[in-house]
């Protein structure tokens, strides 16, 4: 064994009831800690035993048998840990829900690989070196902020991405969007790495399926505020689905388009537009299932100062625009 692994040594008995079915399958809920797909590579390597011997994923079971599972528990991530500043809106020894600032990168990569939330959480729990990804269990995109949720163990982990699959996790978010939106609705367009920019994803009739539903938070007479919740998680898919709706996030990169200002602006109102570097989207609310107790998990992060201020001043030039427009009459 080396330095870098850790027994996980345990057993269970094959219920009666189980005679018949798949040893691949039984032992998904024999040991739900583990996903499918880790299960499944240890039984080919013989890391996964039955009666003591070796068995395929696809022998069918008598009822009765010990299945035994002899496993190691690798370092997952190459990372170091790093001294970096975290908001945490809800800790336990099973999660860590934090508020994670636009700016801060997710998964160290490429062109970041220091300074990101692994690198932030491996230096608050290194434990969480053993566990897939250091326990994210769903991304943000480097300039979104909000809420985000991360297992602190292999079975946590195992359930809450059980959940984001099945579409039980509530995802709020928060988004200025250029033009003014009279009504709410649903974007239900699939989602794919775009044909001929791979940086950046697109509708496309052979994507993913895709669904955001959306309704009005705020009107301004040239933006609009929504509550965004997510039915799927694709990459940017918020992003993808309001510039798919010629609505495009105020400041995104990527999706946004030429720089438009609105007729008679304030200087007030021109300096937030210009000098909002970012998409202008937070995670607002995210909602579990405790992976452990089974008792729904509810945390919000606070709207952040930058966004707070384009508002302000999105509602000032509104309110000046209509006192102008009831002076003209």
């Amino acid at each position: 064994m080396s330095d870098n692994a850790s027994p996980s040594s345990r057993q269970a008995r094959v219920p009666d009831a189980a005679a018949g079915r798949r040893f691949d399958a039984v032992l998904a809920e024999l040991f739900p800690e583990f996903s499918r797909s880790r299960l499944s590579d240890w039984i080919k390597s013989g890391a996964a035993l039955l009666d003591g011997a070796p068995a395929r994923p696809r022998d069918l079971l008598r009822g009765g048998e010990l299945a035994t599972l002899d496993a190691v528990l690798e370092v997952e991530t190459d990372a170091l840990p790093e001294d970096i500043p975290l908001s945490v809106l809800y800790e336990d020894e099973h999660v860590l829900v934090i508020d994670k600032p636009a700016g801060l990168v997710v998964h160290p990569g490429a062109g970041n690989p220091t300074g990101t939330l692994v690198n932030a959480l491996l230096f608050r729990d290194p434990a969480l070196a053993k566990v897939p990804r250091a326990g994210v269990v769903h991304r943000l995109d480097k300039d979104t902020s909000g809420v985000m949720v991360v297992a602190r163990t292999v079975q946590a982990q195992t359930a809450l991405v059980e959940q984001l699959s099945a579409r039980e996790v509530h995802r709020q978010y928060l988004a200025v969007v250029c033009g003014a939106l009279v009504a709410g609705g649903t974007v239900d367009a699939p989602i794919d790495r775009h044909p001929r920019d791979r940086l950046r994803m697109a509708v496309r009739e052979d994507g993913r399926d895709a669904v955001t539903h959306y309704r009005l938070r705020e009107r301004f007479r040239a933006h609009t505020a929504l509550e965004c919740r997510l039915e799927t998680g694709r990459t940017h898919q918020i992003r993808v689905h309001m510039a798919h709706l010629k609505h495009a996030i105020v400041g995104d990169p990527l999706y946004g388009g030429a720089l438009k200002l609105p007729k008679g602006a304030s200087d007030e109102l021109v300096a937030q537009l210009r000098g909002f570097k970012r998409q202008a989207l937070h995670a607002e609310t995210l909602e579990f299932m405790h992976p452990i107790s089974g008792e729904p998990v509810r945390n919000s992060a606070p709207v952040p100062a930058d966004l707070q201020a384009l508002m302000q001043a999105l509602r000032e030039d509104t309110g000046a625009f209509n006192e102008r427009e009831r002076d003209r009459w």
